[in-house]
């Protein structure tokens, strides 16, 4: 027969409060674990998933579409690149146009570029 995490749950409600604590301690012995390394690292860990929200972004031009010019006046201003290294980050598509930067800036370059013509996605 095989115990329920509800079953096992269960039958320590019912026990006293020195049973959990012998309990407790037989579980460190028996697993060679510390029960308060266990508390501090769920929270550390569930901390780390949240922590793991991307917060820099690259924009990445995928294709410069019909209005090449335009995008490369977009590359550009967004840039500072001199019209040559605009024209070949362009014609080269995908490319990368900035890196590392913040939601914000990247969500308001890449709609700067899709007015542009250009087809842009953030990674």
């Amino acid at each position: 027969m095989s115990l329920t995490k509800e079953d096992i749950i269960n039958a320590i409600a019912e026990m006293s409060v020195m049973d959990v604590v012998e309990l407790v301690s037989a579980m460190e012995e028996k697993f060679g674990v510390s029960a308060a390394a266990a508390v501090v690292a769920g929270p550390a860990a569930e901390g780390a998933a949240a922590a793991e929200e991307q917060t820099e972004f690259d924009v990445v031009l995928t294709a410069a579409g019909e209005k090449k010019v335009n995008v490369i006046k977009a590359v550009r201003a967004a840039t500072g690149l001199g019209l040559k290294e605009a024209k070949e980050m362009v014609d080269g598509a995908p490319s990368t146009v900035k890196e590392g930067i913040s939601k914000d800036d990247a969500e308001a370059l890449k709609k700067a570029l899709e007015e542009a013509g250009a087809s842009v996605e953030l990674k």
